[in-house]
């Protein structure tokens, strides 16, 4: 089951994100599962998405109407001296909730260190596999296999934005390591780089507007731009 977040933050697009609700949500034998975030509600309430629950402390909700318009058991109000952020708990309720890939809508701008929050959450044992921004779209890949499947990012079918000729594509490695990668459709291919802490594939060419990559071994973040 695919578990979708709407946080606080900016987010993309009103109507991209309606259009990756529509069209760039992978197969699945179930609806997605939708949880918002405290202020995340009103990101899934613009994009036309009544959540399945709302968790947080809720102070940074602007529209507290709308949690008077859901069944009081699928709110979960938390206090605001917690030892988890809001998009935190919710990841870890929709992975109690049995999502196996989850994705993360908004989280962008604002505080650095709730950018940082949100980041140190792909190192974990259980991870995002994608987090949607203003300014970015971020896919999580791994060598290792989750229920039989293994990571690997194609964005020839996968559910993203239609990428243009030349989109920028950046690559960093996450965990422990070690870390080995292979790509096509990329200007600078990745097998053979030097990956370690610190080391990064930055503003590499998606030259046909198509590619694919791999993990042979470790994590891995890959950047691109905005949903269009």
């Amino acid at each position: 089951m695919l578990g979708i977040i709407f946080t606080g933050g900016e987010s993309p697009d009103v109507q991209a994100v309606k259009r990756l609700l529509e069209t760039g949500i992978p197969d699945t034998p179930a609806k997605p599962f939708f949880v918002a975030a405290d202020s995340g509600l009103d990101a899934a309430n613009a994009a036309g998405i009544e959540p399945d629950w709302v968790i947080g402390d809720m102070d940074s909700l602007k529209d507290t109407l709308l949690l008077a318009a859901l069944p009081p058991e699928c709110v979960i109000r938390h206090q605001q001296d917690k030892d988890h952020t809001d998009t935190e708990l919710a990841f870890l309720f929709a992975a109690e909730k049995g999502c196996e890939k989850i994705w993360i809508i908004g989280g962008g701008g604002g505080r650095i260190d709730h950018l940082f929050a949100i980041r140190s959450m792909f190192e974990r044992d259980i991870f995002p596999r994608r987090w949607i921004t203003k300014d970015a779209d971020i896919f999580c890949i791994d060598a290792k296999t989750i229920n039989n499947e293994q990571l690997t990012l194609n964005l020839q079918n996968d559910g993203c934005c239609k990428l243009k000729k030349e989109t920028v594509v950046s690559v960093f490695p996450l965990g422990g390591g070690p870390w080995e990668a292979k790509s096509t459709g990329l200007k600078w291919q990745l097998e053979g780089l030097p990956w370690d802490r610190g080391f990064f594939g930055l503003s590499n060419i998606a030259v046909n507007g198509k590619f694919s990559v791999k993990a042979e071994k470790g994590r891995f973040m890959v950047v691109l731009p905005a949903l269009d």
